[in-house]
């Protein structure tokens, strides 16, 4: 799921030449005179950046990438990317692997601060034997995460130190919070199999206690094989699984299959990794983990 070498020397060219004379980083801790621009890798990201550095005057937070985009995981550079990373002063990445492009980034423009959320998280493997990177879907990794965007940003803007750090002890209080109540909703379910899309929910199943008993797509957004499609089916019956869960960024049709030959029926889960980076949808985590907490307990009662 990396980008192939002649690829990654082309890009590697392509932003030296875009950030040849840019300044390195920026960020000096004078926000409010010459103003900081945090800049976002993907949506996930955003929205726990923006609940820290959101309000902080003189610090704009912009996503790099476009609502619709999904996982980076093969994500290429654009032209519009790069002339959004040239006016960074700190980019917030996920880090664990998510985005391929970024050892290209830190190389072309040095200097560039580089905060990695994930940064301390312990990591499983998928399926494929690489770092499982959706570290964001589970609330405590979550919460993890907003203290490390939290001290990065700190570390770059120092001025700014007591809003960041008054801000995010704010989120975490909301994410906390959140954590409980879910548990409240899902600790006691009797039904604890599930049959996710993809691997995007390994960290939340291990949060609530959910044990994930297939994958359909091993591979985000590729169909399984006929093989591994009756595998699935296999355990869908031998376990009695009543609920499949898919995802609204993804093609629906390979669980409606498995349905079919099942009887089990189609739910949406929402990893919250799409979405569009305004300050108005500072929220939409917490929003979309309480959609999938009622919708597990419509599932699995």
């Amino acid at each position: 799921m990396r980008m192939k070498g002649n690829m990654i020397a082309a890009l590697a060219l392509a932003l030296a030449f875009v950030f040849t004379g840019c300044g390195a980083g920026g960020a000096t801790g004078k926000a409010g005179d010459a103003g900081v621009t945090v800049v976002t890798s993907f949506f996930p990201v955003y929205v726990a950046t923006v609940n820290i550095a959101g309000n902080v005057p003189g610090v704009a937070v912009v996503n790099m990438t476009e609502p619709q985009t999904g996982c980076l995981h093969d994500y290429q550079l654009t032209a519009d990317d790069m002339k959004t990373l040239e006016a960074a002063d700190v980019f917030v990445v996920n880090g664990a692997g998510m985005e391929a492009f970024l050892d290209d980034v830190i190389k072309s423009r040095d200097g560039l601060k580089v905060i990695e959320s994930a940064a301390g998280i312990p990591l499983v493997k998928d399926l494929s034997g690489e770092d499982n990177a959706h570290v964001w879907v589970s609330v405590t990794n979550a919460i993890a995460q907003a203290d490390n965007i939290a001290a990065g940003l700190v570390e770059a803007d120092p001025v700014n130190k007591a809003s960041y750090e008054a801000n995010a002890e704010a989120y975490k209080q909301k994410l906390t919070a959140l954590r409980g109540k879910m548990h409240a909703a899902l600790d006691n379910l009797s039904n604890r199999d599930i049959v996710t899309m993809h691997e995007a929910f390994t960290y939340f199943a291990s949060e609530f206690n959910l044990n994930v008993a297939g994958v359909i797509e091993r591979e985000p957004g590729a169909d399984p094989t006929p093989q591994e499609l009756e595998e699935i089916i296999g355990t869908v019956k031998r376990l009695g699984i009543k609920a499949l869960f898919a995802e609204p960024q993804y093609s629906e049709r390979a669980a409606e299959t498995i349905a079919r030959e099942t009887g089990a029926k189609v739910y949406a889960l929402d990893p919250c990794v799409t979405g569009d980076a305004r300050p108005e949808n500072a929220n939409a985590y917490i929003a979309a983990m309480e959609s999938n907490m009622k919708i597990l307990e419509e599932a699995l009662k």
